[in-house]
């Protein structure tokens, strides 16, 4: 049984405000470049001493603040990795995971030989820029940063599909912005051959390939005609000269062209997934989930709520359409993956008591699921001249043994992190302590742990919240208990209140989260509990 919980003593001073905006990495543009194409407050001496909280490793369990869903300059984002670094440690935060585009490489082919007469677009990402020399540039930002956690990871949307047709004006590019986060690979080989479309690396041989061959029939033709008579004589004065006959100039022609359309064919394999196939499901993204876990990485789903729609009308080519619809049910429908954005600048109902967390989470509490999502605050920042956002404005918090990479993975598989969304620039709300007690304090968990009763008895639910200017600001504090609210607990920062928890009779396992409400928003992950012998 567990007798840890988790206390918070976050004194840091929050700066810094931006609006919620949220920027596509490639929105529309690649459609309309592909189809023009063809006719496109925290110190640390703050040791968060949750009454002798020390983990399993007998470390004192600490408060770090880091911002998550980040471009750097070898993507999509505006600000190279020092003048991010720069701009945390102005901030005061410590840690930045970053999501830099893997792989943003968009084609579309006429049929029946796609791989050849297609227009492919591009556009900056780290499968351009080098994985090498964009790990090793992580590194190297590191050590002149101490104070800041750089952590390397990927933005990627493995999958993408068209339907519609070019020739009838419906073209349709769908889930080009279904994105999920890689993040706890450090080896440049464990990206290089990600199951990803726009990954060449990845790409297979298979039938569909045989055809990008095709214009190599081409040289034999040109083969043909260059063994015929290739020149014939001329005079010009008492000189003889030989001129090149038509035959030769039509071979040069043809080989030429083959030449060409190879090129274009080229890389001559396929991505594992067609991207003219509309009834994969969610299997490329079970493949990518999968061999990032096979690797030692997790893998987290990105903002699955957030919606890209838009149309351009091209005339007689008619109105062609990128989208990507929200994909909520991607917590329950996909296995393995750690945790999802849950707190973002965008409308969500994802987080809603019994919504899809609370259903994924019921999933794991009944053995369905290896570990319950871990849910994150995200920001999607790509800096000055892409949005007005401040790398401050929506942050995880994750309670860890250090101030490394390491412990930052091992706080988000655990579960040990809450999200909060600023509303103002002088101050945040901070989560001081969140704890399930029972037996009159003997036995207590926090966030990420699990409290082991023999027995169903009551539960002491204590939640500490206050604001990082120390003001009074009121909150309103649901408590959530597998997916249904208990109790809503009100009053000001500082917040300390208990809810004397109904014994939950008949559950042999239940969860117990919060969601803070008021001068900005705060959502912790659950604190387990279970009784008897259940696993």
């Amino acid at each position: 049984m567990s007798r840890s919980f988790i206390k918070v003593t976050d004194s840091r001073s929050d700066r810094g405000r931006h609006p919620c905006s949220e920027t596509s990495a490639i929105g529309l543009i690649g459609v309309v470049g592909c189809l023009v194409g063809f006719w496109a407050g925290l110190a640390w001496p703050c040791w968060g001493q949750a009454l002798g909280d020390r983990g399993e490793a007998g470390i004192p369990l600490r408060p770090l603040v880091a911002t998550f869903h980040v471009h750097s300059a070898a993507s999509t984002g505006g600000m190279s990795l020092d003048s991010l670094a720069d701009r945390a440690e102005a901030l005061g935060l410590d840690a930045i995971l970053l999501a830099d585009n893997f792989a943003l490489r968009y084609e579309y082919g006429l049929p029946p030989l796609r791989g050849v007469f297609r227009r492919v677009m591009t556009f900056p990402s780290v499968v351009d820029y080098g994985v090498d020399r964009y790990l090793a540039e992580v590194a190297d930002v590191q050590a002149r940063h101490p104070r800041v956690v750089l952590m390397p990871g990927m933005e990627v949307a493995p999958h993408y599909y068209w339907t519609g047709s070019l020739f009838r004006g419906d073209l349709t590019m769908h889930n080009s912005q279904r994105n999920v986060i890689v993040l706890g690979l450090s080896r440049a080989e464990d990206y290089v051959s990600l199951p990803v479309s726009g990954n060449p690396a990845s790409y297979r041989w298979g039938w569909e390939s045989a055809g990008n061959l095709a214009p190599g029939l081409l040289f034999v033709p040109a083969a043909w005609l260059w063994r015929k008579r290739g020149y014939r004589k001329i005079r010009v004065g008492v000189m003889r000269h030989y001129k090149v006959t038509r035959y030769r100039w039509a071979a040069l022609a043809l080989a030429g062209a083959a030449g060409v359309l190879l090129h274009q064919a080229w890389p001559l394999g396929q991505p594992a997934f067609s991207n003219y196939e509309d009834e994969l499901g969610y299997r490329p993204y079970q493949a990518l989930i999968d061999t990032v876990a096979e690797r030692g990485g997790m893998t987290i789903w990105s903002m699955p709520e957030a919606r890209d729609f838009q149309t351009k009308t091209f005339g007689r080519l008619g109105t062609v359409t990128s989208k990507t619809e929200p994909y909520p049910e991607a917590l329950l429908t996909t296995q393995g993956y750690v945790g999802f954005g849950g707190l973002y600048e965008d409308n969500r109902t994802v987080h809603r008591p019994g919504g899809e967390w609370d259903r994924a989470i019921a999933q794991y509490l009944a053995g369905q699921r290896p570990a319950p999502p871990v849910l994150l605050g995200e920001l999607g920042y790509h800096g000055p001249g892409h949005d007005t956002k401040e790398l401050d404005r929506v942050l995880t918090v994750f309670w860890v043994r250090d101030q490394t990479s390491e412990a930052i993975l091992d706080a988000l598989r655990a579960g040990r992190a809450y999200a909060v969304h600023r509303y103002h620039k002088a101050f945040r709300f901070r989560l001081d302590a969140l704890q399930v007690e029972a037996e009159g304090g003997r036995q207590r968990a926090g966030p990420g742990e699990t409290l082991r009763l023999a027995s169903e008895q009551p539960l002491d639910i204590r939640v500490r919240v206050s604001a990082t200017d120390q003001g009074a600001y009121p909150v309103t504090v649901s408590v959530i208990r597998s997916g249904e609210v208990v109790a809503r607990l009100k009053g000001n920062t500082p917040f300390d209140q208990r809810y004397l928890g109904d014994l939950p009779k008949g559950e042999p396992a239940v969860a117990y989260r919060i969601q803070v409400d008021g001068e900005g928003e705060l959502l912790s992950n659950p604190v387990f509990v279970i009784f008897g012998t259940n696993p």
